[in-house]
């Protein structure tokens, strides 16, 4: 499925993050920001002991505390296909009442950002915070979408999003809730 917003590309794709091939690819990171399961330890694992490292530098420094939910950096894409890694850490869903909605919106936003600061055109997201976090599916959608449709308002050099599910279910999850959103090519 693919829809244009302005200049930029938003497609929904079926697959596995750490196989893309646009500019960055975005981690769902934990606080530490030196890898775990899911998306997190799939991109550790694959991308190799660079990104770790460079994980490793920001930990003992600026983000010595941990990476604050909805914020986002950046480090190579070590031995991954994507040149690039943007870490984000997304919310614990914790009900909807500890402004899961505003963090989320904030972490796909501020990965948006960094990316466009870096010059980078590509990006992919995986479907942030609804694994260990349990933020559920559907409202993840919701907030994912209509984030990045409202920041690539802003982010105009950005030309490609791309959502990569890892599920079936997932997949039909952001097409459906994309239609409420977009309009399709």
């Amino acid at each position: 499925m693919e829809f244009t917003i302005q200049k930029s590309k938003i497609r929904i794709v079926k697959g596995d993050i750490t196989e893309q091939t646009t500019d960055a690819i975005v981690n769902a990171a934990n606080r530490s920001l030196l890898g775990g399961g899911g998306v997190d330890g799939a991109i550790h694992r694959k991308g190799g002991p660079k990104i770790l490292e460079e994980c490793r530098q920001m930990h003992t420094g600026q983000w010595s505390g941990g990476l604050p939910t909805g914020k986002a950096v950046i480090t190579t894409g070590g031995d991954l296909p994507s040149k690039y890694v943007i870490h984000t850490v997304g919310p614990v869903w914790q009900g909807g009442k500890q402004n899961e909605a505003r963090l989320l919106a904030e972490a796909y936003a501020n990965s948006l950002r960094v990316a466009a600061a870096k010059g980078l055109r590509t990006i992919a997201f995986p479907s942030i915070s609804t694994g260990a976090y349990g933020y559920p599916l559907e409202k993840a959608a919701t907030v994912a979408l209509k984030a990045v449709g409202e920041a690539l308002k802003e982010q105009s050099s950005i030309a490609e999003v791309v959502f990569v599910l890892f599920s079936e279910k997932a997949l039909k999850i952001y097409v459906n809730k994309s239609r409420e959103f977009f309009t399709s090519d």
